[in-house]
């Protein structure tokens, strides 16, 4: 779809359109020769492209508040919106080409879809087209894991080092033959971190085994990481990891 939009309708317009769909802004004139130029690659990208990408037109003469909110300083100005905010941008006008990069760049890759769609062999599919993608590693290695073939579980996980969830998952597999975590495991399967998590700082508390004590370090590690950040649990988890270690 391609529209123009205003001070009065850009968050309706752009920023919650955009937690749909990305949608890419032209910021014009009818005064600037370069936005003529390239407003119709624009306009072709986004028709190639209807219903996966849209493309709003803001005419800075008319919405100069709105100009200088996203601090326009020269035009023409290029600004894809996803999520409700910025994702790329950029000024001038540009060739048709890097035009259709510009606009492939905010769809989702091949891979992406890949990794959405989650089977096994969309995993492998996926890691053969991006072998760095440490989300399709961990995704293969969880099933893999999951009927018991742990060495190839191993086996893709080592190509990540690095990733808190790979270097986690990891971790939980060399533990798995540990009965007395079977427990802790199992509660963060069904859903009860923080009685998992406590049992696995625990359990670096009584430990004197350097390795084991790294293992169980790692698969906290990559729980707090799924958590996020902010999470009230990660937080105070990570508070106690930090005691049981130190």
């Amino acid at each position: 779809m391609i529209f123009d939009t205003d001070e009065t309708t850009f968050e309706s317009d752009v920023l919650e359109r955009s937690r749909e769909r990305p949608v890419v802004v032209d910021f014009w004139a009818a005064w600037c020769g370069p936005c003529r130029q390239l407003t119709p690659a624009l306009e072709a990208a986004a028709t190639a492209r209807e219903g996966k990408v849209d493309l709003a037109k803001v005419d800075t003469d008319a919405n100069q508040r709105l100009a200088a909110a996203f601090r326009i300083q020269g035009i023409p100005a290029v600004k894809a919106f996803k999520d409700g905010a910025i994702a790329d941008e950029f000024t001038g006008a540009i060739p048709p080409a890097a035009v259709e990069r510009f606009f492939d760049s905010l769809l989702p890759s091949e891979a992406d879809a890949l990794v959405a769609a989650g089977g096994e062999e969309d995993l492998r599919r996926a890691l053969a087209l991006e072998p760095a993608r440490a989300d399709a590693g961990v995704a293969l290695a969880q099933i893999l894991h999951a009927r018991g073939d742990d060495e190839e579980a191993l086996t893709i996980l080592r190509e990540f080092p690095g990733s808190f969830p790979a270097e986690g998952l990891a971790a939980r597999i060399r533990l798995g033959v540990e009965p007395e975590l079977g427990a802790a495991f199992a509660a963060l399967d069904d859903g009860e971190p923080q009685r998992g998590l406590d049992a696995l700082i625990e359990a670096i508390g009584a430990t004197d085994d350097a390795d084991r004590r790294e293992d169980l370090r790692r698969a906290v590690v990559g729980v707090l990481d799924e958590l996020g950040v902010e999470h009230p649990l990660a937080r105070e988890s990570r508070r106690k990891l930090a005691s049981a270690l130190y």
